[in-house]
């Protein structure tokens, strides 16, 4: 565990992208992440909606690393690439 997260904020842009901020008690981090389509339905969330999803893939990454350590910008797939259990644990986190 990293510490306590005060907040994450997901706000919708365009085209699948998402900006995330991360506001903890010793940083503030921001995010460019974004989510192809039908990545929801491929981890079993195609009924989440992808803000709430971006959310929960956020609480995952903050439980095994800081906010300072998360890639500022990156596509949400790219989460297994380094944590292959992401996809089959994902949907725990949802909110």
């Amino acid at each position: 565990m990293t510490g306590p997260v005060n907040d994450v904020s997901v706000v919708a842009e365009s085209d699948g992208r998402f900006t995330v901020e991360v506001r903890t008690a010793t940083a503030v981090t921001t995010h460019e992440v974004t989510v192809p389509e039908g990545y929801a339905a491929a981890l079993g969330c195609g009924d989440v909606a992808t803000s709430d999803l971006v959310a929960a893939s956020f609480d995952f990454l903050l439980e095994r690393e800081p906010s300072t350590s998360i890639l500022r910008r990156f596509r949400l797939p790219q989460i297994a690439d380094y944590f292959p259990e992401y996809p089959a644990s994902v949907s725990r986190y949802l909110r």
